[in-house]
């Protein structure tokens, strides 16, 4: 969730996602340790810079487009309405709380709001410090995250899958350039 995901001199306004280059992924487990991926193809975001020179980033995750390796049937069970329940509940959204530009550079927490399943609780996710100069231009910004899926009342298979859900995101900006 980045400027550049924070570079210091960006000029104000919105810059959007690149969904060629973004990447958002998570991960569950099951009860004898199988890794359960999932990803969500389709989404929107952009990253704000605030009057202050602060930024802001949101991104929403369309819960109908959310694809897990493996068999068919995890694709519907993860959209269906005994866990994401995509109908009723579109969309999984984070939006950060306002964070100093070089965060991105440096890495650290990004605190902010994750809905899902219409839930919303504040989050930390965490930034790795940067391999490049321009952020979320040259290089990805690395980000990961995770939380408890019963927080957000995704309840079934408790007897299966752990509790934790681990979210990596790879994001990058559009490129501007005409």
């Amino acid at each position: 969730m980045a400027c550049a995901w924070g570079l210091v001199s960006a000029p104000a306004g919105a810059q959007a996602l690149d969904p060629a280059r973004s990447h958002f992924e998570f991960e569950l487990k099951t009860r004898w340790g199988q890794a359960i991926v999932g990803h969500f193809p389709r989404y929107e975001g952009e990253v704000t810079v605030l009057p202050d020179g602060r930024h802001e980033v949101r991104i929403r995750l369309a819960a109908d487009s959310v694809e897990v390796d493996g068999p068919q049937r995890y694709t519907r069970f993860a959209r269906g309405d005994r866990f994401l329940d995509a109908a009723r509940h579109p969309w999984v959204e984070f939006r950060s709380e306002p964070y100093a530009g070089e965060l991105v550079r440096g890495g650290g927490p990004l605190h902010g709001t994750l809905s899902m399943h219409g839930v919303s609780r504040r989050e930390v996710f965490v930034l790795a410090p940067s391999e490049c100069a321009r952020p979320a231009r040259d290089c990805d910004v690395l980000v990961k995250g995770h939380v408890l899926r019963t927080d957000y009342g995704l309840e079934s298979w408790r007897w299966a899958l752990t509790n934790d859900v681990n979210f990596r995101l790879r994001v990058r900006l559009k490129d501007e350039t005409p």
